[in-house]
């Protein structure tokens, strides 16, 4: 059983808004060796919003095939990050699990990609 854990500060609507989280298809998946924790690197399609990369710690419960075609929740108006040797775009979005394993966040149902989250 879990401990009660206490919700972070209160944001205000609108501050939540300003986060932009849309769905994107993962298009191709490329080993990221360089990384310090396991990963890969990813490519996605987020429709009108074009191709980006992201660099993603997924290797526990996925593989490369198992990636591609999977539609992910991204945050998109972060900046670009460098992580190592490669320039992160979007931040691909996940959940830890009991082993703090990464877990992707991603809609119930294909959606268009580029669907903003509301």
């Amino acid at each position: 059983m879990y401990a009660p854990e206490q919700a972070q500060e209160t944001i205000s609507w609108q501050q939540f808004e300003q986060t932009d989280i849309r769905v994107g298809t993962i298009l191709e998946v490329h080993p990221f060796p360089e990384a310090r924790k396991p990963a890969y690197k990813l490519t996605v399609d987020l429709g009108p919003l074009g191709i980006k990369k992201s660099s993603a710690q997924v290797t526990k419960h996925y593989t490369p095939e198992t990636l591609i075609g999977r539609q992910v929740l991204c945050v998109v108006n972060l900046g670009k990050k460098q992580i190592g040797t490669f320039m992160s775009e979007v931040l691909v979005t996940g959940f830890e699990d009991e082993n703090r394993d990464i877990i992707l966040a991603q809609p119930a149902g294909k959606v268009p990609n580029g669907s903003k989250l509301i």
